[in-house]
């Protein structure tokens, strides 16, 4: 299925593309054994190009900013944003600066230099970058790419939503997990389903929509458990699933309100199972999942245990993107062998 037709461009030829989209979504037994979740799956969003879900909404945001005449970009990141951005702003002959955090994954920062974006770090968070580039902006008049002062990433992420329905032969999962930072991929999954529900192409039960967030920030956790309708600033922001590492998300409210309509929820999850979750993956499942994306499955165990998801219902998590951009977070002492060396026997 093309949703070609469901995307904001006025000229779909002519859009700016690398073949994101329509990735896996996987079965994975070995953790649903682990879990105690028999019908568990991932989509693995590793797999676009840029290796994050991120591609997505670069793709669609990209396209239709050149439409509309805009030729000069800037955006604060927390890195696999800023990171696509800079690959499809480059495909289109756009110009990008781009704000991070100094010590955001260094093939994030990397990956947005090589293609030639204005590469800039700030000792600080991505709300930070936000405060430097809403300031450029200013002075400069280029367009704030910002999550959702920018309208069209969202549209690109609300894909999601569609290939998740269609892989499943419009026949919707009970749950879905997703690692929230700003929170976009959630809103535009939760867009999809009305939006295909309108055209007749579901019916029944919406999946219950869950957010997780890490321990060391989680604004929206926060205020879903409070009941509040927006989150307060999370001081001191930490953990090592970069891409969740987000002191407020500008759309919190509509997180929230998608979490309570179809019955979520929001789990915080520490780095200690983030990591254990990691390679509990890799080992049983042969995917090397970011860390983000390993929240989202730590999570789903967390949920079956506490009884909130059943064991007979069928629960897709998000991996948002591929752990290979995160290779500091292996570093195993490998032993070495000398020529005339031999395997040490089993």
């Amino acid at each position: 299925m093309a949703v070609l037709e469901l995307l904001p461009s006025d000229d779909p030829q002519h859009a700016i593309t690398l073949g994101e989209g329509f990735t896996p979504l996987l079965p994975t037994a070995g953790l649903g054994k682990l879990y105690g979740l028999d019908d568990l799956w991932i989509k693995d969003e590793g797999m676009n190009p840029t290796g994050t879900f991120k591609a997505r909404g670069a793709a669609v945001g990209v396209t239709r900013a050149r439409e509309l005449g805009i030729r000069r970009l800037a955006m604060p990141t927390a890195g696999n944003a800023g990171g696509a951005w800079a690959v499809y702003a480059a495909r289109a002959g756009m110009e990008l600066s781009v704000v991070m955090p100094s010590d955001a994954p260094a093939l994030n920062q990397r990956e947005a230099f090589v293609v030639g974006a204005k590469t800039y770090l700030v000792r600080g968070l991505i709300s930070d970058a936000g405060g430097i580039v809403a300031r450029y902006v200013h002075e400069t008049g280029a367009f704030d790419a910002s999550t959702l002062k920018e309208p069209y990433r969202i549209e690109g992420k609300k894909t999601m939503g569609y290939e998740i329905a269609e892989q499943f032969g419009w026949k919707l999962p009970d749950a879905i997990l997703y690692p929230a930072g700003g929170g976009v991929g959630i809103i535009g999954i939760w867009k999809a389903l009305a939006e295909m529900e309108d055209l007749g192409w579901i019916h029944g039960r919406w999946p219950k929509l869950i957010v997780v967030q890490a321990e060391g920030c989680a604004p929206l956790v926060r205020a879903f458990a409070e009941g509040a309708e927006v989150s307060e600033f999370w001081s001191g922001a930490a953990t090592i699933a970069a891409g969740i590492r987000v002191p407020k998300a500008l759309g919190d409210f509509l997180v929230l309100r998608a979490l309570r309509e179809t019955g979520g929820t929001a789990v915080a999850i520490t780095d200690a199972e983030i990591m254990h979750a990691m390679h509990e993956t890799a080992q049983r499942e042969g995917l090397w999942v970011c860390p983000e994306g390993a929240a989202a499955i730590a999570a789903a165990g967390k949920l079956r245990e506490s009884g909130f998801l059943r064991a007979d219902e069928r629960v897709v998590v998000l991996n948002t993107g591929t752990g290979i951009k995160y290779p500091d977070l292996v570093t195993p002492e490998l032993p070495v062998l000398s020529p005339d060396g031999n395997l040490p026997p089993d």
